[in-house]
């Protein structure tokens, strides 16, 4: 796993997930073709997404699934984020970091990812990977019983996350 040495182990930080995301706009056989993408890239099975609402200038209506996500978990999605930040240099800008210490950034075409190739019926899409990094504790505020927040000290910063991929990823930030 990829834990930090602290003298609190409940300070560590880490991985907690890492969810890609094509969104295409419309529905039909482009939704089909980011999915297979999404399947190449993860060995999951995506999952649709839908309009949450009526653009009648685009042509998309409420409830029509207009792109794709998968979410990865665990060792798998750390072995996965090694490979998308292959893709950007493992540089990335400080702008992709917030304050709630998610980390997010896009890719251009996906036959940039080690491991992929081009294929002329699928066609080249771009996904944006979205990356939480949390502490242990944050169950607290997701579980069903009892939830409670998680502290204002726990919480993981901006500052803490730059800290998290430049130590354990060797990412530069810009």
């Amino acid at each position: 796993m990829n834990v930090q040495k602290l003298d609190n182990p409940m300070r560590r930080t880490f991985v907690q997930k890492v969810v890609l995301n094509i969104g295409v706009g419309r529905s039909g056989e482009m939704v089909e073709k980011a999915q297979e993408v999404l399947r190449q890239i993860t060995g999951r099975e995506p999952v649709l997404t839908k309009a949450r609402r009526s653009i009648r200038d685009f042509g998309i209506r409420k409830g029509e699934p207009i792109g794709t996500k998968v979410t990865i978990i665990g060792e798998e999605a750390v072995q996965l984020l090694k490979k998308l930040l292959i893709v950007k240099g493992l540089k990335l800008p400080i702008s992709s970091f917030d304050d709630e210490g998610n980390v997010a950034f896009g890719i251009k075409e996906h036959i940039e990812i080690p491991g992929i190739r081009y294929d002329p019926d699928i066609g080249i899409f771009g996904l944006d990977v979205n990356v939480k990094i949390e502490r242990p504790g944050y169950r607290v505020a997701r579980r069903r019983v009892c939830p409670s927040k998680v502290g204002k000290k726990h919480k993981v910063t901006k500052e803490d996350a730059i800290k998290f991929m430049k130590d354990i990823f060797n990412v530069e930030v810009y």
